[in-house]
């Protein structure tokens, strides 16, 4: 799934679309996450004026009207030539006066919606800062975590408390800095969160300008691969030898998600919590 760094990245690539004016718009296959709007016709006419983003969403400010882009599991937007040959699972196709905007998604879980025909708040309202933001800092994250008994990686990738920590950038971030990602987040010390937080900024702003990571068919919309995947320590290295010691990878369930980690270099330490009985260390 493309998380936060493929999104910026895809969104950058679009500016070449602000202050066109769409030509047409045609619909190919109109069963997304939920449906395109059968009004999107009325995009017809109507400038771009601005392409911002929140969390792993594109919102597409038009003259009128307002769109949330969502890229779901394989979604991506491509810059084409109106005599380009149309690929299978181009859903959508917006003709602006220079560019083509394609919508591909084979899995067709993004989404395509009008701002504010859709629950906002369910989608917007309730996310947490953007993790590149002054908001997000170890303050804050101290504060979120001391009543959080669930593995660190788990509460960094929690929407409610930071956007866009997705499973690759977690996975980084623990492993740089020694922290295994079942250790139970209210164990952290504010040292620990101080640090885990300028290692998520650090980690995505270098994916950011590296493309984001193209693990399978990611690209931006001019059809480029991110570069992000070829600094990768820990996250897809199950199995092979830690880069700082001779021990392998292994890899845990946690929250529905693969985790890769160093038992040698992040250790799960045993910690007490009110009611539970120890965790016990990885290396017991």
């Amino acid at each position: 799934m493309p998380e936060l760094p493929e999104v910026e990245t895809t969104k950058t690539s679009l500016l070449p679309l602000i202050d066109q004016t769409v030509q047409s718009v045609q619909v190919y296959q109109s069963s997304l996450r939920w449906p395109i709007p059968e009004n999107i016709a009325k995009l017809k006419g109507q400038k771009l004026l601005k392409l911002t983003r929140r969390s792993k969403y594109i919102l597409a400010e038009f003259e009128q009207d307002t769109m949330l882009w969502h890229l779901g599991m394989s979604g991506s937007f491509r810059l084409c030539e109106p005599q380009d040959e149309l690929r299978k699972h181009d859903h959508l196709v917006i003709q602006f006066e220079d560019f083509q905007l394609r919508y591909h998604d084979p899995r067709r879980f993004g989404c395509i919606l009008w701002l504010d025909d859709h629950s906002q708040s369910k989608l917007i309202d309730t996310l947490g800062p953007e993790p590149l933001s002054d908001a997000f800092n170890a303050e804050y994250v101290a504060e979120k975590f001391k009543t959080k008994n669930v593995g660190a990686k788990v509460a960094i990738m929690d929407n409610h408390i930071v956007v866009g920590v997705g499973n690759i950038y977690a996975t980084e971030s623990l492993f740089n800095l020694g922290i295994h990602p079942a250790q139970p987040a209210s164990s952290l010390s504010f040292q620990q969160i101080e640090k885990l937080v300028i290692e998520i900024k650090r980690i995505l702003k270098q994916a950011i300008d590296l493309g984001g990571s193209t693990l399978r068919d990611y690209t931006n919309a001019m059809g480029e691969n991110g570069y992000f995947q070829q600094t990768l320590l820990a996250y897809g290295r199950a199995g092979e030898i830690c880069v700082n010691c001779e021990t392998t990878l292994q890899n845990l369930k946690l929250g529905q998600r693969a985790s890769v980690y160093c038992p040698e270099c992040q250790p799960l330490k045993q910690v007490k919590i009110a009611g539970k009985k120890a965790i016990k260390s990885s290396k017991a």
